[in-house]
């Protein structure tokens, strides 16, 4: 019987029913007549990429100029309907007339049917390539759907261990087959700075590697001896950007200021507060808070707008997020200057020059046309209201981001860090943080009471939704990413997705799901726990709690 269960739909969607009272299938023919509308148009590639490169379809009239062509002669139709959801979609697999029909009032939402219709063809379409010349067999169904949340994300962080662009490629495919439509891409920290900033060279040469990483995640245990690093050029980002916007991936970049910029400082040490830090320091080789903090004097300043100018000029997203997070004041507070300008702007000491500072980049941003987000460290009555507030501490600092008209994103430490651990077991390589379990993911709900609540306040901002965290310091190539990442993320995608929550049901959906992660090579954890080379029983991890 047709179901939702039966056909492993993940995300599962608002609808499915049969299209024929026997549950037939329907067989693509080996060249189908495809039409696009031209409002859909932005599907095309991502159409071409499954039916075409991974099933070896011979897709005839797929570019979609031809808007007078009848639709009664296509096999596969993409048709605009402005009445539906932004991001919804209906897609109808049909055993008389036109094989497949996919509704959508954007090419957002088209895409997001084209990742549903990827799934009912099975495994075989998440390989890169035809393996066999077997027809591409459909069931007759029709799946109407649309997401709850407008921010479905997934933090990467390529500044801890640089990922090779290919891997990022990689992953934003892997966010749009899971229905994510954010990639918040962490581009500098104390450990590494990926990001090229015209006028500022010594990043790539400097700012970009360290002589040695931990070997552990024992605090102040031995480093491996090891340079690491890593470099996109501003083409590499363009191309990332280019290659999200065909799967639907909106690419939020990350330059993270004033705190997290060791790095940068190892770099340019006339940036610290003061012009120059108290002993000159070297790309960090540690994890953990970092005491150090960029200055707020004018040439700090203006490395500070530079940089989100070359954000502007890369991505394409209306959100850039400036950091804020974890920013240790003490450099501030020694520095004569410093007190000097808090007390001239008649703040309340230094640590007020938070806010302060991340005003100054948001009026930058403005400026520009784009919007600001920040950690949720950064608040104060002169933040600009339209700052967008990411929480990942408490809850209630959603409920005050809100109700005092931020707009909000939820990532809480508690359950969407999925580099914490996925298992209490022994074999859990290097295993940090808090015990988030599939199931533990997958109940999480967004739009808590509370959240809710503090949204119907006067004059209050909005849940706009929520991501994924994967926080990299222990994860430092694809393969570990892959283990802590999965299956996990595909909780996540469908917590934010749908409001139902049946446990009982997508863990048997997940199960299925599981072979489109194998087919798309994707090393993932196994439900029962890892396999004997996914193991670090040599590394030490935290026990649960540890700082």
């Amino acid at each position: 019987m047709t179901s939702s269960r039966a056909l492993a739909l993940v995300p599962a969607p608002d609808h499915l029913s049969p299209t024929a009272e026997d549950d037939a299938d329907v067989v693509l023919p080996a060249a189908p007549r495809v039409r696009i509308a031209p409002e859909l148009t932005g599907a095309r590639v991502l159409l071409r990429d499954v039916l075409g490169v991974r099933l070896g379809l011979d897709l005839v009239g797929s570019d979609g100029t031809d808007a007078d062509a009848a639709e009664t002669d296509a096999d596969v139709v993409l048709r605009h309907d402005a009445a539906l959801d932004p991001e919804g979609y209906r897609l109808t697999v049909a055993t008389t007339g036109t094989a497949v029909t996919i509704e959508a009032a954007t090419a957002l939402g088209a895409i997001h049917a084209i990742r549903t219709l990827q799934q009912l063809v099975g495994p075989r379409a998440y390989r890169t390539t035809p393996i066999d010349d077997a027809p591409v067999v459909l069931p007759a169904v029709v799946v109407q759907d649309a997401p709850r949340l407008g921010h479905r994300g997934l933090l990467l962080d390529v500044a801890r261990h640089y990922l090779p662009k290919e891997q990022v490629l990689r992953y934003v495919e892997l966010a749009s087959q899971h229905k994510l439509n954010m990639l918040h891409l962490h581009l500098t920290d104390d450990q590494g700075w990926r990001l090229p900033v015209p006028g500022y060279p010594r990043l790539a040469e400097v700012a970009a590697w360290r002589h040695a990483s931990p070997v552990d995640a024992v605090r102040g245990g031995p480093v491996d001896g090891e340079p690491h690093g890593g470099w996109y050029t501003a083409d590499d980002l363009r191309e990332i950007v280019a290659f999200a916007r065909g799967r639907g991936v909106t690419v939020v970049p990350e330059v993270d200021l004033p705190g997290h910029v060791q790095a940068l400082l190892a770099a340019y040490p006339e940036l610290a507060p003061g012009g120059a830090p108290a002993e000159p320091l070297e790309v960090w080789t540690r994890w953990g808070l970092n005491p150090h903090v960029l200055g707020v004097h004018e040439a700090a300043l203006d490395f500070a707008r530079a940089a989100l100018d070359q954000l502007v000029d890369i991505f394409d997203s209306e959100l850039i997020c400036i950091g804020g997070d974890e920013v240790d004041t003490r450099d501030w507070a020694a520095d004569a200057d410093t007190r000097a300008l808090a007390a001239e702007l008649g703040l309340d000491g230094v640590d007020a020059l938070l806010p302060w500072f991340s005003t100054q980049l948001a009026e930058h941003l403005a400026a520009n046309g784009r919007r600001t987000s920040v950690w949720d460290e950064v608040s104060g009555e002169g933040l600009p209201r339209d700052v967008v507030i990411t929480v990942w501490r408490a809850a209630t600092s959603a409920v005050e981001a809100i109700a005092g008209g931020h707009d909000v994103i939820l990532c809480p430490e508690s359950v969407l860090y999925l580099d914490h651990r996925a298992g209490l077991g022994e074999e859990e390589p290097v295993p940090v943080g808090g015990l988030h379990t599939i199931e533990d993911v997958y109940r999480y709900d967004p739009a808590s009471p509370d959240v809710v609540a503090a949204t119907g306040l006067p004059g209050a901002g909005r849940l706009l939704g929520a991501q994924a965290q994967v926080w990299r310091e222990y994860l430092p190539d694809s393969r570990r990413t892959d283990y802590a990442t999965f299956p996990r993320l595909a909780a996540a995608a469908e917590s934010f997705w749908s409001d139902r929550r049946d446990w009982t049901d997508f863990e048997s959906r997940l199960a299925a799901h599981l072979g489109r992660l194998d087919a798309a090579g994707v090393e993932y954890r196994p439900l029962d726990g890892p396999l004997p080379w996914q193991r670090r029983p040599a590394l030490r991890g935290r026990v649960i709690g540890e700082p």
